[in-house]
C-alpha cells in the first residue's frame, strides 16, 4: 500500500513550484499595472502639455475665451465660440442622422436579415469604418456637395425657407457646403462605428429571451424595444458615445465641406468652422500667441470630449440603478 503523504523531495518540488508561480503572478500583475499606468501617464502628459501651451491665451482672455466670437489673427484677438458652436452643431446633426440609421441597420442584421446576406452586409459596413477620413472629405467636396446643393438645399430653401420660426434655418446660398453638409458627411463616417457596436451587442442577447418573447406573441418591434434594447442598453449607449466622440474630433472630412468661415453660422446652410478644422487649417502657419490660441482650442476640444464620456458614464450608472443593479 503506497504512502499517501508526499516525500521530502516531492514536498520541496511542490514548494518550489508554488514559489515560482507566485513570482510569475507578481511579475504579471506588475507588468499589467505598468501598462495601465502608461495610459494614465500619457493622458496626463497630453492634458498638461495642452494646458501649458494654452496658458498665455487663458491668462489674457480668461473664461471669456470660451464665448468670445472674434478670431482676428492680425490683432491677436481670439475666441473659441465660433469653433465650439460649429463643432457641437455639426456633431449633433451627425448623431441625429446616424443613430436612427445605425439602429435600423443593427436591427435588420440581427433580426430580419436573410442568413445568406448577413455576413457580406455586415462585412461591408465594417469596411466602411476603415475608409480614411480624407476619402470621405474628397467624396463630400467633389461628389456630395454638388448633388446636395442642387437636389437638397434648393428644394429645402424653397419649401421651408419662408416658414415662420424655422425658416431662418434654411436660408443662405445653396453652394453645397456648410454646417448641414458637414453633419451629413460626419453621419456617413459615424454610421459604420455605431451600427457595428449595436449589432455586436444585439447579438449577445441570449436567444432564449428572444424565443420566449416570440413564443408569447410579441412582434419583432416589441422584441427589440422590450427585450433586446433593455438587455443591451449599456453597450448601445457606449456605441453612440463612441460615434459622438468620432464626430467631435473629426478633422479632414469636416475641413473639406464645412466652409471654413470664422463667423457665427446663421442657418444650416451657412459656412462655419469647427475646432478640428481650425487646427488643421491654421496650425502649420501659426506662431507665438496664435499658436497658443490653437492649443487652447485643442484643450477645449479635449474637455468637451471628456464631458461627453462623463455624461455617458452617468447615463449608464443611472440606468443600472433604475434596474436595481
Amino acid at each position: 500500500m503506497s504512502n499517501p503523504l508526499p516525500s521530502s523531495a516531492q514536498a520541496a518540488h511542490l514548494l518550489k513550484t508554488a514559489e515560482r508561480q507566485r513570482t510569475q503572478d507578481w511579475l504579471f500583475h506588475r507588468m499589467t499595472q505598468v501598462f495601465s499606468l502608461m495610459v494614465l501617464l500619457a493622458l496626463a502628459g497630453i492634458i498638461i502639455s495642452l494646458f501649458i501651451n494654452a496658458w498665455p491665451t487663458f491668462a489674457k482672455f480668461g473664461a471669456r475665451f470660451i464665448w468670445y466670437v472674434e478670431w482676428d489673427i492680425i490683432n491677436e484677438e481670439f475666441g473659441a465660440a465660433i469653433a465650439i458652436v460649429g463643432t457641437i452643431t455639426s456633431a449633433g446633426l451627425a448623431m441625429l442622422i446616424a443613430v436612427p440609421l445605425s439602429f435600423g441597420i443593427a436591427v435588420f442584421l440581427t433580426e430580419t436579415c436573410p442568413v445568406w446576406l448577413r455576413r457580406p452586409l455586415g462585412t461591408a459596413i465594417e469596411l466602411l469604418a476603415a475608409v480614411p477620413s480624407i476619402i470621405y472629405g474628397m467624396f463630400g467636396l467633389f461628389v456630395f456637395a454638388p448633388l446636395f446643393a442642387d437636389f437638397i438645399q434648393v428644394p429645402l430653401r424653397q419649401v421651408l425657407g419662408g416658414m415662420p420660426i424655422i425658416g431662418f434655418l434654411f436660408g443662405g446660398a445653396p453652394n453645397g457646403m456648410g454646417i448641414l453638409a458637414a453633419g451629413i458627411v460626419l453621419a456617413f463616417m459615424v454610421v459604420p462605428f455605431v451600427a457595428s457596436v449595436m449589432r455586436d451587442v444585439f447579438e449577445i442577447t441570449p436567444p432564449i429571451l428572444r424565443e420566449s418573447a416570440y413564443g408569447l406573441g410579441c412582434t419583432t418591434w416589441e422584441v427589440v424595444t422590450k427585450i433586446v434594447l433593455p438587455y443591451t442598453q449599456k453597450g448601445v449607449i457606449g456605441g453612440v458615445m463612441l460615434g459622438l466622440g468620432r464626430a467631435l474630433g473629426e478633422t479632414m472630412a469636416v475641413t473639406f465641406v464645412i466652409g471654413n468661415a470664422n463667423r457665427m453660422p446663421t442657418s444650416l446652410f451657412s459656412p462655419g468652422t469647427s475646432i478640428a478644422s481650425t487646427l488643421a487649417n491654421e496650425f502649420g502657419e501659426a506662431a507665438d500667441f496664435h499658436m497658443s490660441s490653437l492649443f487652447a482650442l485643442g484643450f477645449l476640444l479635449f474637455i468637451i470630449t471628456f464631458m461627453v464620456l462623463a455624461l455617458a458614464k452617468i447615463m449608464i450608472s443611472r440606468a443600472e440603478k433604475a434596474k436595481g443593479f
